[in-house]
């Protein structure tokens, strides 16, 4: 029960603003409706609404500074201004930039209330915010005073706004600006009214003149957030920051999280001593860093967010694996010499700014491969490409008018990363920490469910592995070691490695916290981010395990399986393909003492009832029907009858394999085509996997049909074979619900513990 004085001082405003992903998925239109689908959500305080507003805008981590004054608006400036009020009527994502523009472009509240319906008080705070950015532009960088560098805080203007506003950079903004002694104060969101002393207070930044945070003189560690739940990274990350916390205050450190996203377990008051509720961009990190004056920052357990502004923050601040070592892993010329140095495999490759020097390196490395930007995170923008044409169109994707060309497209300092992509590979990720010692722990080795190709975010894994020899575990083991070691990582080390034909590949080292840190954590009773946090600010991995919080991880014969949530109910118009872009926004995690039984419950979880019976359609590539016979003949073992396209049902039918419907293809006359069978209601499953080069038009259809009519999709062979085990497993096991504890105390199958 709340008591009547929990109850806060409102003397301020409060702004939250939906993040969407409508990038992630190519043929959907964009426009909002009733249907919610936004992916994540930020929050911003000021004392003005202009000040909430420009904030909480620039928290959404999408390449724009505030409301304007950015690269951004250039999009706006071009278009005809009647082109540009027909757009802003239209609810999308872009629309209050769009309001603002074509305000600044001429057109009065008036107007554009009465064509948008906007309401009036809105535009009227939106045209303080462009009035206010003409008087900037007309003083200039040299002749605003105090008064005036306050007027634009208090209306939201960030340094980085200023900086491109005046041509300036944002580290010639900042030093201006403190010359002038305009710094912000921090003041408090009193939960009691002031009635009581409160106990959970949390602070934003305004520009005023008292300060209201307490000072301390406890040593101080500041843990960045992952800011905005987005496709890619979410709630996965926040579990580290939160565990981070709690062992850090256990250790005697006073904990301070940074962060803007409301829907967190990090941005509720009681998880750390102090909660500041501000954007994760340099000038507002740098402006808490001078108020609180910590011991350390953590940037490597909140996922790109931080972990992008760590060459822009005192380096001697960085707990745990320097920023030095986060580039090596990062830069693909230093990563090359590091790999070749220690003698690891990685799949041929190069980087490349431009078109030509893209060709250059698919020339020599010959085709698939795989073009993916640098600096990024769930692997947005990552296309598997076949010919020259398919690097044209991927390379200009990312160079212009694609996501990333409005963050600023390519160049040296961000090039595009080309190798030759492995099919039919294996994809192995491991999780380890290492201390400032060297001593090296793993934490978890998880095997993919889905061929390399499709992003580590949407397969579903296993723990332990279920087809990797005892030879290439080892393989997998000293190869992390060796690069925790080439890299002097303090911490968390996620490596991920294609396995082929028993040759282990390295594909990426990530000096972070990963996406796989809990569910390890939960599969193997170890809670890796509380120990990776202690060993960043000193600890060693010896001390801890005397302390207790390390263990080894529990010996007994469950096994857990990590499967993605997949949105695409919510996305109608979009492809359900999985591939090198991650698109799933959750993940849940099934563990039973077999792999069908933990797979068969992670597919439950995720919202997939595996059926019992019926007809299984199969409309496989090339490349999958190998696999796809043993799935077939599964099937058929457990009762099923299967349909298949006319290529599938030959390879099949030539294996053994009966075949009691085949359909024909899409558009010809005679027969009934995949769709009209999946809209008949005879069918239960669909397994269709695209052709090599990108999803084919009857398979698209296939995939669209099967979401229309809620038949459960899988797209890769591998997932079908996966789900078949499970559901024969579930035929001759009872499921059994056994609490997370009783696993992490040992069962073994037969009863024993």
């Amino acid at each position: 029960m709340t008591p009547a004085s929990f109850e806060p001082t409102i003397d301020y405003v409060v702004t939250k603003i939906p993040r969407w992903a409508f990038e992630k998925f190519p043929g959907t239109s964009g426009v909002l409706g009733t249907q919610m689908q936004s992916v994540g959500e930020v929050m911003s305080i000021g004392r003005t609404f202009p000040e909430s507003l420009q904030k909480g805008l620039r928290s959404l981590e999408q390449g724009r500074f505030g409301l304007n004054c950015d690269p951004g608006e250039a999009e706006y400036d071009d278009m005809p201004l009647d082109e540009l009020l027909a757009q802003a009527c239209i609810g999308t994502p872009d629309r209050i930039f769009q309001l603002e523009a074509v305000m600044r472009r001429g057109k009065s509240i008036d107007e554009v209330y009465a064509a948008t319906k906007v309401d009036p008080w809105f535009l009227d705070q939106m045209c303080a915010i462009t009035e206010e950015r003409a008087h900037l532009s007309e003083v200039g960088f040299n002749d605003l005073t105090r008064l005036g560098w306050r007027r634009a805080k208090r209306l939201g203007f960030s340094d980085a706004q200023l900086a491109w506003l005046w041509k300036r950079t944002e580290a010639e903004v900042r030093i201006r600006r403190l010359e002038l002694g305009v710094v912000p104060t921090y003041k408090t969101v009193d939960t009691c009214a002031a009635e009581f002393d409160a106990k959970t207070p949390y602070h934003y930044s305004t520009w005023e003149d008292t300060d209201e945070v307490t000072p301390s003189d406890r040593k101080k560690v500041i843990i960045l957030g992952s800011g905005p739940n987005r496709i890619g990274q979410g709630i996965e990350f926040d579990y580290c920051c939160v565990h981070a916390s709690f062992a850090l205050r256990d250790a005697g450190f006073e904990t301070i999280m940074v962060n803007c996203n409301p829907e967190t377990v990090s941005t509720d008051y009681d998880t750390s001593d102090r909660l500041y509720f501000e954007p994760l961009t340099h000038e507002d990190v740098m402006n808490i860093i001078d108020a609180e004056k910590p011991v350390g920052v953590i940037v490597s357990l909140g996922g790109q967010t931080p972990l992008k502004l760590s060459n822009t923050l005192p380096a001697e601040l960085i707990a745990g694996t320097s920023p030095a070592s986060i580039d090596a892993a990062e830069d693909r010329e230093l990563w090359n010499a590091l790999c070749a140095r220690l003698e690891i495999p990685q799949p041929a490759g190069g980087t490349a700014a431009t078109i030509d020097a893209a060709l250059a390196i698919t020339s020599r490395i010959g085709y698939p491969a795989l073009v993916r930007p640098s600096y990024v995170l769930g692997g947005r923008a990552m296309e598997i490409v076949y010919d020259d044409e398919g690097l044209r169109v991927a390379m200009a994707q990312l160079a212009s008018f694609g996501s990333l060309g409005k963050e600023g497209g390519l160049s040296a300092e961000r090039p595009v990363l080309v190798d030759r992509f492995l099919e039919d590979a294996t994809e192995v990720d491991v999780d380890s920490i290492r201390d400032a010692t060297g001593d090296f722990v793993i934490g978890g080795i998880m095997e993919h469910v889905e061929e390399a190709g499709v992003h580590s975010g949407d397969s579903a894994c296993v723990i332990p592995p279920y087809s990797l020899s005892p030879e290439t575990m080892e393989v997998l083991a000293d190869y992390s070691q060796r690069i925790a070691n080439a890299l002097g990582v303090i911490g968390l080390l996620n490596v991920q490695y294609a396995v082929k034909s028993g040759q282990v590949f390295v594909i990426e080292a990530n000096p972070r916290a990963s996406r796989t840190v809990p569910f390890v954590a939960k599969a193997t009773g170890v809670p890796l981010a509380k120990v990776a946090a202690r060993v960043m600010l000193g600890a060693t991995l010896a001390e801890l395990r005397t302390e207790g919080l390390l263990s080894d991880p529990v010996q007994g014969d469950h096994i857990a399986v990590k499967e993605a949530v997949l949105p695409f109910s919510r996305f109608p118009e979009a492809d359900a393909l999985l591939g090198p872009e991650m698109r799933s926004t959750g993940e849940v995690m099934g563990i039973d003492l077999t792999f069908g039984l933990a797979f068969a419950k992670s597919q439950l979880a995720a919202g997939t009832n595996l059926p019992t019976s019926g007809m299984v359609f199969l409309s496989l590539a090339d490349r999958d029907k190998k696999v796809g016979v043993k799935t077939a003949e599964r099937f058929r073992e457990l009762g099923f009858s299967i349909a298949a396209t006319s290529g599938t049902a030959d390879y099949l039918t030539r294996n053994g394999i009966e075949v009691a419907t085949i359909v024909a293809k899409l558009g010809e006359p005679d027969g009934q085509d995949a769709v009209d069978l999946i809209e008949s209601g005879e069918v239960v499953l669909v397994v269709n996997s695209p052709r090599g080069r990108g999803p084919r038009a009857d398979g698209a259809h296939i995939r669209a049909a099967a979401g229309k009519y809620n038949i459960p999709l899988l797209t890769t062979a591998a997932a079908g074979l996966a789900a078949v085990n499970g559901m024969a497993d579930r035929g001759s096991h009872p499921l059994e619900v056994r609490s997370l504890q009783e696993y992490h105390q040992g069962v073994r199958r037969g009863g024993a513990a």
